[in-house]
């Protein structure tokens, strides 16, 4: 699998408290690389150098839009990504960035949309990958049936995150799996694999 990325990129990064606890930033010179979680497997992602940058005007501005979209007054991001990754999961990134605010996709759905309909396992695997958590709303991915999946940050930051974007009734909305979020000790809790 070969990536698009210049192997000599430095990074700059910070750190922010969020709803769904602290989050790194991560920037290049030319956008916004990753969001990751703080207990982030470090084989997720891979992105080094990383040099603390908290005045980083790409950083600062992935930190408003986060506090704007947590504050319930951003529904849509506006951030410029540079993604490092294979073709195919750059191709998946951007379909995720597609989904509406409030609205869930199956992989298979995502499948279809890039036109590669059976390749549901392989979606289901670049979404694990995605290294711009809550941006790339990954989180906006469930099973066929209707119930969560796994997700890097937890299938309870899955759950929050959806019922914070539950307001708005579309197509298939995080509502109408109401009855997982408010219990997620009954979700199936074992992760995807890999």
């Amino acid at each position: 699998m070969k990536t698009t990325r210049d192997k000599q990129t430095t990074y700059s990064y910070k750190t922010m408290k969020s709803p769904v606890g602290r989050l790194k930033l991560v920037a290049s010179e030319l956008g916004l690389a990753a969001i990751l979680w703080e207990n982030d497997d470090p084989k997720r992602v891979r992105l080094a150098p990383l040099v603390e940058d908290k005045n980083h005007p790409v950083l600062r501005e992935t930190e408003r839009q986060l506090n704007d979209y947590f504050a319930g007054k951003l529904k849509k991001f506006s951030m410029k990504f540079d993604f490092a990754g294979t073709e195919f999961q750059k191709e998946v990134w951007q379909a995720l960035a597609a989904i509406p605010f409030g609205e869930t996709r199956s992989y298979g759905d995502i499948a279809r949309q890039i036109g590669r309909p059976k390749a549901m396992r392989a979606v289901g695997a670049a979404n694990g990958r995605n290294p711009i958590s809550i941006m790339v709303p990954c989180h906006r991915v469930i099973g066929s049936n209707g119930k969560l999946t796994g997700y890097a940050g937890g299938l309870e930051t899955k759950a929050f995150l959806l019922k914070t974007e539950s307001r708005k009734k579309h197509r298939r909305t995080a509502s109408q799996h109401d009855h997982q979020l408010r219990k997620p000790s009954r979700i199936n809790a074992r992760p995807l694999i890999f």
